[in-house]
């Protein structure tokens, strides 16, 4: 499916993974409707950080998934539903489980009905690896078990059997997309790189909680390109696909390495209050991306230390976005 020219929704457009994907989609000459969480702001979320030429070609409605009306006017009249929008921190959902089942569960469903109704011809429901808990063997492929070790995660599994069911029970053309950790410019800190580089960048000392669990980090253009990929490649509804580097990394050891490209002297403390509880800690994640590679022709591209001397170098010029002081436990 050529995508030039058609009509694509994203939902959590306004979010890191959303924004960087509706500004791929328009410089690929979509006609992009974005989906942004309401605030009495009229806040477009991350969307604001786009050149403004680009930001002007946006669609942007502003509502909450949870609202079924505003989600089948939103899928009124689209090709393709680029499905992100989620409440994604795992802090959060320890302290508001209902929120987060809500967003993530019922949200899906209302996309997953207009879907239906309205006849889009493909809906890319985007997962994430968290569903799969610690890996009982790496790499991880796509038949791994499912385990919910977080609220969070157990509201994506949710919500990817939901997309699974609406393709078996109603022939739903869904592609199902499970990236694993992205980085890279315009990401919160309430994400490992993020709260790393802001406190390396401007404190002596960096405050982490576990450092041995091991995670695969992909570039977000290579999440985005995967997503893109999924839209346009054939014969792959009904497939869940890992969208992951391929390689690990210890917290710790991303740590060291993040320090080192920032050039400056800072040691690592631990923090206890970043500890998940113990059951909940995902020890490992590590990708097996030979799906990818099968059914979308799609590699990632960024290695570890081009993307985190990107994403470090942006954080350096945007420090007042960051608050390397607290723990952030929520955001986008």
């Amino acid at each position: 499916m050529d995508l030039k020219d058609s009509s694509v929704l994203v939902t959590g457009a306004g979010g890191f993974i959303g924004s960087h994907l509706a500004e791929q989609l328009v410089r690929q000459a979509a006609k992009v409707r974005c989906f942004v969480r309401y605030n009495s702001r009229n806040d477009p979320g991350l969307l604001r950080m786009l050149p403004r030429e680009l930001q002007q070609s946006l669609e942007i409605i502003s509502a909450n998934l949870t609202d079924p009306e505003a989600v089948r006017n939103a899928v009124e009249g689209v090709d393709v539903i680029f499905h992100l929008g989620a409440t994604i921190p795992i802090p959060y959902s320890y302290a508001y489980p209902r929120d987060v089942v809500r967003t993530n569960i019922e949200g899906t469903l209302n996309i997953l009905l207009a879907a239906r109704d309205e006849a889009v011809q493909r809906v890319i429901h985007t997962s994430t690896s968290e569903v799969y808990g610690t890996a009982e063997y790496v790499p991880i492929d796509e038949k791994h078990p499912l385990c919910a070790q977080s609220p969070y995660s157990a509201s994506k599994i949710a919500a990817d059997k939901l997309a699974e069911s609406f393709h078996l029970s109603y022939e739903l053309p869904v592609v199902t997309v499970r990236p694993f950790n992205t980085y890279g410019p315009r990401q919160s800190d309430r994400a490992v790189i993020p709260t790393i580089a802001a406190q390396a960048l401007t404190r002596e000392e960096v405050y982490l909680g576990a450092t041995h669990p091991r995670r695969d980090l992909t570039y977000v253009s290579d999440t985005v390109a995967g997503l893109i990929a999924a839209a346009q490649a054939e014969d792959v509804e009904g497939e869940t696909i890992n969208l992951g580097y391929g390689q690990d990394i210890t917290i710790g050891d991303l740590a060291e390495r993040i320090i080192q490209l920032v050039g400056r002297d800072a040691e690592l403390v631990f923090d206890a209050t970043r500890i998940r509880p113990p059951a909940s800690e995902v020890e490992r994640l590590l990708s097996d991306n030979t799906k990818a590679a099968e059914l979308l022709d799609w590699q990632p591209h960024v290695d570890l230390d081009e993307g985190l001397q990107t994403t470090i170098e942006w954080i350096a010029n945007r420090l007042s976005l960051y608050n390397p002081d607290d723990y952030v436990t929520g955001g986008g």
